[in-house]
């Protein structure tokens, strides 16, 4: 980048520096022969006019008047030779006297000596190329009777010039030498504006940036210190249900609750805030922008506080499953040791009762597991819910005529998981503390939806109470309750499916879920 830039000051500067030199030289050029033209047609008019030379023209020896008086001349104004001759060309005077005598060199007497003209010419004479001011010379009768040539060599024409422009020439130098300079100062310093990077290698941060900021589900909002939003990103696009061009807008006026024009006053971040944007909670950072200690703009970030505890909440019945497995075998090591104690006091009978009881309950849980439900995902559900509810001390028994085969495409593994998890999660919860606490599980496949139902023999469901809503709980505790039944009616209505639920005659609460074989058209 540096290189290139200061390649391209140079060469503008030495552009523009070679075009302005030669422009003026040109203009420069003309002007000098102009001038010495000019000058060398005025001496030789000034010559042709002057009594004495057109006394000497009518005298018997016009040389011994006219040589030494054009040397005189010649040396007043400066010109490198002043020639004149007769209507035959034949030279009366030069600055070299042995040619006097001869035929003057150049061939452009004619205008002068046959029109009577006088003017400006270029030829090459005796020395070399010259720059002419011809002009007849008249009698008193106005005839005429010779010729006047004065000229100066283009030579010397050429050394005026460059001796002109040696100044300039230096001044070009000086400019070349400064762009230089100025050029390695700008690109060090935009070098430093953009960090020590190459134009590609912005390009590429800046892709990187984009698809990222497209990859990540957070989403992502920033604005500048006037407040005008200067970007957002497809998911905060998404969450927020936001189209058209936003970039511009100011935040009051596009989300009034954001906060963020709060963090440009202080300055200061803030993180893992509960804010309602648009009816709906998230989990909200907010961080202040800063380039070279100024505060130049704010950037937030934002989940679904509701997604958030889903996924929590799925990390919790993993954890349960872990626990509950490591419960399961401590019960069965203690079952082990009973049964080994009885053998070793020869208690038979006592120690096949034993043995007998167990696999009579495992078989007949495993028997509508394994044989009735070939969903893997709902036979790890109910395996892992079994044991929390022996966990529990809650009998928890699964309809022997219960029936699924292999679940559909569209309903995935984490929304099987939040929906059935949540649900025996707040059976089991909901009956343990009664006499004697049980759950209930059925499943069956209708025409065209799976039916799962979950029925308890607990309190039941409290009335005026809208369970499902966020927040709203049965249970008591300092933990965050009432997201469980809000997942649930949410994954539900994402797979298009139905949710019922109430108190049963007798006692307990019962939750009957619908879901579609097959999604509608135009469903995700």
């Amino acid at each position: 980048m540096q290189t290139k830039i200061m390649f391209l000051v140079v060469g503008l500067v030495a552009f523009i520096t070679i075009s302005s030199f030669g422009v003026f030289a040109y203009l420069e050029y003309n002007d000098i022969e102009e001038e010495l033209g000019d000058k060398a047609l005025s001496t030789a008019t000034y010559i042709a006019s002057s009594p004495v030379v057109q006394g000497a023209y009518a005298s018997e020896d016009p040389s011994s008047v006219l040589q030494p008086y054009a040397e005189r001349v010649r040396k007043q104004a400066g010109a490198e030779f002043v020639v004149l001759g007769d209507t035959e060309g034949t030279r009366y005077a030069h600055p070299d006297e042995w040619k006097i005598g001869e035929s003057m060199v150049g061939g452009d007497n004619a205008r002068a000596l046959e029109q009577g003209q006088s003017y400006v010419s270029t030829a090459t004479g005796t020395r070399g190329p010259s720059l002419r001011g011809k002009a007849p010379v008249r009698d008193e009768d106005g005839d005429i009777v010779g010729i006047v040539s004065v000229g100066f060599l283009l030579e010397d024409v050429r050394a005026a010039i460059w001796e002109r422009f040696g100044l300039l020439f230096m001044l070009a130098l000086v400019l070349l030498a400064l762009g230089v300079i100025g050029s390695m100062v700008v690109s060090r310093n935009i070098r430093k504006d953009m960090f020590g990077l190459e134009p590609h290698e912005i390009g590429q941060l800046y892709q990187e940036k984009e698809s990222v900021l497209t990859a990540i589900r957070e989403g992502i909002i920033a604005i500048d210190t006037d407040g005008r939003i200067t970007m957002m990103n497809e998911s905060a696009r998404n969450m927020l249900a936001i189209n058209g061009v936003i970039e511009g807008r100011n935040i009051h006026h596009v989300l009034p609750d954001s906060e963020m024009p709060k963090v440009l006053k202080h300055g200061r971040p803030e993180y893992d805030q509960e804010l309602m944007l648009r009816g709906a909670p998230y989990i909200v950072n907010r961080e202040p922008i800063t380039i070279d200690g100024q505060l130049v703009g704010v950037v937030s970030s934002f989940r679904d506080k509701t997604e958030m505890m889903q996924m929590a909440n799925t990390l919790s019945d993993i954890q349960r499953y872990s626990d509950s497995l490591r419960s399961q075998n401590h019960e069965y090591l203690n079952k082990l040791y009973a049964l080994s104690g009885y053998l070793h006091l020869r208690k038979y009978d006592e120690a096949v009762q034993l043995v007998e009881e167990e696999t009579s309950q495992q078989r007949k849980t495993h028997s509508v597991v394994f044989q009735q439900i070939h969903d893997p995902t709902v036979q790890a559900i109910l395996t892992g819910k079994a044991a929390r509810a022996s966990e529990k001390k809650t009998a928890f028994h699964i309809d022997s005529e219960s029936r699924l085969g292999a679940l559909p495409d569209h309903i995935q593994k984490v929304q099987l998981v939040s929906i059935l998890g949540n649900l025996i999660d707040n059976a089991i919860d909901s009956a343990t503390g009664c006499p004697s606490p049980e759950v209930t599980f059925f499943v069956t496949e209708l025409e065209d939806e799976i039916m799962f139902e979950v029925v308890d023999n607990g309190p039941g469901l409290p009335e005026g109470v809208d369970i499902t809503s966020q927040g709203a709980s049965t249970k008591s505790g300092d933990q965050p309750r009432g997201y469980g039944l809000s997942i649930v009616e949410r994954t539900i209505n994402e797979l298009e499916g139905m949710l019922e639920f109430g108190n049963n005659e007798n006692q307990g609460a019962y939750f009957t879920v619908y879901l579609p074989k097959t999604l509608p058209q135009g469903g995700s």
